[in-house]
């Protein structure tokens, strides 16, 4: 006879790792709050698309990398180091994206709402992410 019995262990482990997911997600935004000058709530208020669109690629590769590490990886943990590495990495591309742009500051055309910069530096967030990824399966 088929035992009909509901698993409370997946439940447990898939509501411990949904837990993680979004703890980890809020914490990816959290460093990005951080490492601009300008709050970025308060432009989102403004209507400014083009942090908005920053902020969408940095959730999106926050996402990419937490997913795939998920998928990959049985533990909690080994998904927590590779979202610090993902995170590590992605402060980096900020950072060359800023040196690669000498003639602006990426943050100042941020807060102007240049929207072709927010859409690049989104766009740059979310091909790093991906080139992550393959380094995490």
């Amino acid at each position: 006879m088929e035992d009909l019995g509901f698993d409370w262990v997946t439940l447990y482990n898939l509501a411990v790792s949904l837990i993680a997911i979004i703890v980890l997600q809020i914490l990816g935004m959290l460093i990005f709050f951080i490492k601009t000058p300008f709050n970025d709530m308060e432009e989102l208020r403004k209507g400014n698309v083009a942090v908005g669109l920053a902020l969408g690629g940095k959730f999106i590769a926050t996402g990419i990398i937490l997913g795939i590490s998920a998928y990959t990886n049985t533990s909690i943990w080994y998904m927590a180091i590779w979202f610090v590495v993902g995170q590590i990495c992605l402060v980096i591309v900020y950072y060359v994206f800023e040196l690669l742009t000498p003639k602006f500051k990426i943050s100042d055309q941020l807060e102007k709402g240049n929207v072709a910069v927010g859409l690049l530096l989104g766009a740059v967030f979310i091909g790093t992410a991906l080139s992550i990824s393959s380094l995490i399966i």
